[in-house]
């Protein structure tokens, strides 16, 4: 939890019972609690009495980001972020930019957004294990993290993301909470494995004991003037002492339901400066983010779009996307910058999603759900969703786009037909019913006219036939086991798939020729599969991974790992696609 000073707005993690508020009056007594989740102030709450400010944890299971104001009637809780957050263990709000940070232990990622949740970014990924207590200073562009992985430490970095560093790895357990002192340029943080609470220099030079070995489970931290306060789990209390000297130790608060985070809402807390992002958003057209180097700032992008040459305006969007389906959900993952987020889109009640594909012209995404037997359409914002097949359909593996004469292709291996309709769902018609066992993968090639497609039954094979299902022909009926994916090569008239029995990766010719081997190492259950460019990319049930192999060099990269429940995917070019292959063909080519 963490607060920005006016208008009086409460910004917190969800997960808690409740917001509560005591007023400081003077440092040595309490007045009585009030709830923050009733939006209002009680009279006694006034500029000359510090707000000290605690959330309590429940057993709610939703998790988010919301705010509420503080000092006005009337106004209900609104959720700030709720996609994609799993455990935001840490949040802290940049009150002079104006921005929202917040850590997630389980996704292990450190994020920024707009205080109302609009261009988030993520800034970190990468050498996270259990992101916790976050700080910001902003006067000095830098943010501070907390860590109790593996390797416990206390980073820093710029609030843009620039020039990381740890600044404390030693002497270290679980650290939990985190606060600064922004007048004594002082960090503070308490370890609930070793029972203390140090404190050090901004960069973690000059370490200092605060309290030390009598602590029970300390988990958050603020101060104000010369008190440190903190949150304890076990004691179910609150305490405070001397922040220098640790003398002065009491208990303040006692017999508290699972005391949570802690701030105090003063202005000493919160100073206000000014900074090159108050002018015109420093001229960046989505975020302005202060910075420790020269200008002091650094314009940003939304997570996957990437920044234009001239350093100030994003791109309209991601170039590059990798749709995704998994059992419960789809989502979508920019190619365009190397964090790899993965962004669930916002459709409901899918139940079990197998194969998906995009249509370049209109923008639609088109998925397979098994459990509730039907193909359905959505934009990639999740509106426009609708369902355009939902009569015999078993189990509907695979599924493929005609973009060019808008037709929509499926394989479904309860029925054990391959089938076509128009884009809208209607004109249905089979186009193949014999000779099928387990069909799954389906990729077409509608300049040329053909579709393919991988049987993974008691014979397997890879088949090969017109679009209206004419002039069919095997093209592969060797050395195959379950031949899951399969990806079309357009400009090298290559066909890929993956096999999840061989463990392979393997390529021919659209012709049948010249047959090879790509990768055969670690492939334990290849399911999904498509290419784009100069990559193949792959779903792998066992591993929970999505990677991407280079289709000549073979070098191979992981994209994300340790995600359950992966089914099919899609990769797109919709920039290149729309604007120019597929007007082109348009042109050129008769529609089938």
């Amino acid at each position: 939890m963490q607060l920005r000073p006016l208008p009086r707005r409460g910004l917190w993690h969800e997960r808690v019972l409740g917001i509560w508020a005591w007023c400081l009056a003077g440092k040595e007594h309490i007045g009585p609690p009030f709830p923050l989740l009733i939006p209002f102030l009680p009279p006694s709450l006034t500029p000359s009495c510090l707000c000290l400010i605690v959330t309590f944890s429940g057993d709610v299971s939703e998790e988010a980001i919301k705010q509420t104001y503080l000092n006005q009637t009337g106004v209900a809780v609104q959720n700030v972020v709720i996609s994609g957050l799993v455990s935001p263990d840490g949040l802290a709000c940049d009150w002079v930019g104006k921005k929202l940070y917040w850590t997630d232990s389980e996704t292990n990622r450190i994020e920024v957004a707009n205080l109302n949740g609009t261009s988030r970014k993520v800034l970190f990924w990468q050498d996270l294990d259990q992101p916790r207590a976050i700080a910001l200073d902003p006067a000095h562009g830098y943010m501070y993290w907390t860590d109790w992985g593996e390797t416990p430490r206390i980073e820093r970095a710029g609030m843009d993301g620039s020039t990381r560093k740890i600044i404390v790895d030693s002497d270290i357990y679980w650290p939990n909470g985190l606060t600064i002192d922004l007048e004594e340029q002082k960090l503070y943080w308490a370890d609930a494995k070793l029972s203390f609470i140090h404190r050090a220099n901004l960069d973690g030079s000059f370490r200092q004991k605060v309290v030390e070995g009598s602590l029970t489970h300390p988990f958050a931290l603020t101060l104000s003037g010369d008190t440190l306060y903190w949150t304890d789990w076990q004691t179910r209390s609150i305490h405070a002492c001397n922040k220098r000297t640790g003398e002065k130790r009491k208990e303040i608060l006692s017999a508290l339901y699972s005391p949570m985070d802690i701030q105090v809402l003063s202005s000493e807390r919160q100073p206000y400066f000014h900074t090159r992002c108050a002018e015109d958003n420093g001229g960046c057209s989505h975020l302005c983010l202060l910075s420790p180097r020269e200008p002091f700032y650094t314009c940003a992008c939304p997570t996957g779009v990437q920044l234009q040459d001239n350093g100030k305006t994003c791109k309209a969007g991601a170039e590059e996307v990798l749709l995704l389906a998994r059992r419960t959900d789809l989502r979508r993952i920019s190619l365009d910058t190397p964090d790899f987020t993965d962004i669930v889109l916002q459709v409901d009640d899918i139940r079990h999603a197998i194969a998906i594909d995009y249509d370049p012209l209109e923008g639609y995404v088109y998925w397979t759900d098994d459990e509730v037997r039907a193909i359905r359409r959505a934009y990639l914002d999740g509106s426009g969703a609708q369902t355009l097949v939902n009569t015999e359909i078993n189990d509907p593996d695979g599924i493929a786009v005609d973009w060019v004469a808008r037709n929509l292709y499926w394989t479904d291996t309860g029925t054990d037909r391959i089938e076509v309709t128009r884009l809208n769902g209607t004109s249905r018609k089979i186009l193949v019913s014999e000779d099928l066992d387990e069909p799954r993968a389906i990729v077409l090639h509608p300049v040329m006219g053909l579709m393919y497609w991988t049987d993974w039954g008691e014979n397997p094979k890879i088949e090969c036939a017109h679009l209206d299902g004419q002039e069919r022909h095997i093209l592969v009926n060797t050395s195959l086991g379950w031949p899951n994916g399969l990806a079309l090569d357009l400009q090298e008239g290559k066909l890929y798939w993956g096999d999840a029995k061989t463990d392979k990766i393997e390529v021919i010719n659209v012709d049948g020729t010249k047959r090879r081997t790509l990768l055969e190492d670690k492939l334990p259950h290849i399911f999904g599969f498509t290419l784009l460019g100069d990559f193949i990319y792959w779903t792998d049930w066992q591993r929970r991974s999505i990677e991407r192999v280079h289709k000549v060099k073979a070098s191979r990269d992981v994209i994300i790992d340790q995600l359950p429940d992966l089914m099919g995917l899609k990769a797109v070019n919709v920039a290149k696609v729309v604007g120019e292959s597929v007007q082109g063909w348009l042109s050129s080519w008769p529609s089938h």
